[in-house]
């Protein structure tokens, strides 16, 4: 089994090169790490390029600026595992977590695994109180809608058989890409697992990018894929 980490990446030169370190020190052995840098300015597109290249499979550049989804579309195109996950390139998930989120497609159970950070007894850092609030009403709704159950629609601990995911057109370029996704696999009838994560949630201060629009633009995205697609 081979495991593709695809790694979005966006104006993060203070915490790639860690999140490398981490998913090269995961439990899992076989494994490609694939980054897509989107277009960053923050001088991250020269740290790949002149000290991180070599310890990643493959980094893809981005000429301008597109957002998340337009990044894993490219990760997801390149990936040649049988499993892929999505990892962000902050600190606020753990590679070492990898064998619990694919167990369930090991064993033949699922074919999309979403991690959640509310269910389970791993330690969960306190931060947002009204972000919580969001994504518990954007779950929902996206729950009623796709007639499944899950407690964390938002969560970036996403993994997929990789003929799963590519046989699925991306559409949304930003954070849309998390109600899309979760409303094509569940009109495909996959077996969806959900399992517990951790999580260090990160302050805007110490480079949380979500905003308020976001979580519009995922109401928009969970009427548009569920209702009129």
């Amino acid at each position: 089994m081979k495991l593709s980490v695809v790694i979005p990446c966006y104006n993060e030169v203070g915490t790639i090169s860690q999140v490398i370190a981490a998913v090269k020190a995961s439990p899992i052995a076989d494994k490609e790490i694939i980054v897509v840098d989107d277009a960053s300015s923050d001088g991250t597109r020269q740290y790949l390029q002149e000290y991180l290249e070599s310890e990643v499979d493959r980094v893809i550049y981005h000429p301008k600026n597109a957002g998340k989804g337009a990044a894993l579309r490219s990760g997801f195109a390149a990936a040649t595992g049988d499993i892929v996950i999505v990892q962000d390139a902050d600190l606020e998930y753990d590679p070492q977590e990898y064998p619990v989120m694919i167990k369930p497609i090991l064993d033949n159970k699922a074919d999309v695994v979403f991690g959640s950070r509310f269910v389970g007894s791993q330690p969960h850092r306190v931060v947002y109180y009204w972000h919580m609030v969001g994504n518990q009403f954007l779950t929902t709704l996206s729950n009623m809608l796709t007639n499944i159950n899950l407690t964390d629609m938002e969560t970036c601990y996403k993994a997929f058989r990789r003929e799963i995911i590519q046989s699925i057109k991306i559409e949304e370029n930003r954070f849309g890409f998390e109600p899309e996704i979760t409303a094509k696999v569940a009109k495909l009838n996959c077996r969806i697992y959900e399992v517990g994560i951790s999580y260090y949630g990160r302050t805007y201060k110490e480079g949380k990018k979500i905003g308020w629009r976001d979580g519009l633009q995922a109401i928009f995205c969970i009427l548009k894929y569920n209702l009129f697609r």
